[in-house]
């Protein structure tokens, strides 16, 4: 006879499952059915756990925001300044392996961009807890955390068009690795 999971173990199964569905298809196109019927459980089950398939969808885009908040911390490793971006950055590249949690990321802001202001908020505060993150632990100037977080949401962009797929000159100029001394014309006299 199978194990029973106890409520927290159902919630991640849940979680993982959802956030396949909603990288996939985003807040519109994924469907509560499919996810409940994936864990084997009942729709209504999910309802009961994370009451509406919205507040599921936040829960995902959010984790997908902390995981990568966390991943580069971690590769940044008590480092600050460039050095820290480097590391960071890296991390970041990486996660290109892992598309669910960058098309999360994109999926939060087409729907903030759709003009769902719930999803908006939420998706802010996420955001701003990855912006401030990275601009505690570099240490560095609001354009320069500008300019790395932009290379980033590239990286997400590369995710959603699976550029390492596709061979054309212009697609790999867009995955060229960003090189430690890139940052370093920036100065806060000449980007305000």
């Amino acid at each position: 006879m199978p194990t029973r999971m106890t409520g927290q173990e159902r919630r991640e199964q849940i979680l993982a499952i959802a956030e396949e569905e909603f990288a996939a298809g985003g807040l519109a196109g994924a469907s509560t059915e499919t996810i409940a019927r994936r864990a084997g459980i009942t729709q209504a089950y999910v309802f009961r756990l994370f009451g509406t398939k919205k507040q599921l969808f936040l829960a995902c885009v959010d984790a997908a925001f902390s995981r990568m908040t966390l991943a580069m911390l971690a590769a940044a490793g008590g480092t600050s300044g460039i050095e820290a971006l480097t590391a960071m950055g890296q991390e970041y590249n990486d996660m290109l392996a892992d598309r669910t949690t960058l098309l999360l990321q994109l999926q939060g802001i087409a729907a903030a961009a759709a003009g769902d202001g719930e999803v908006r908020d939420a998706v802010r505060v996420s955001f701003g807890k990855l912006w401030q993150a990275v601009a505690d632990t570099a240490a560095l100037d609001p354009v320069t955390i500008k300019a790395f977080l932009a290379f980033g949401m590239l990286l997400n962009t590369s995710a959603a068009l699976d550029l390492h797929s596709f061979d054309t000159e212009w697609s790999q100029q867009a995955r060229t690795r960003v090189k430690p001394g890139l940052f370093h014309h920036i100065t806060t006299e000449t980007n305000q």
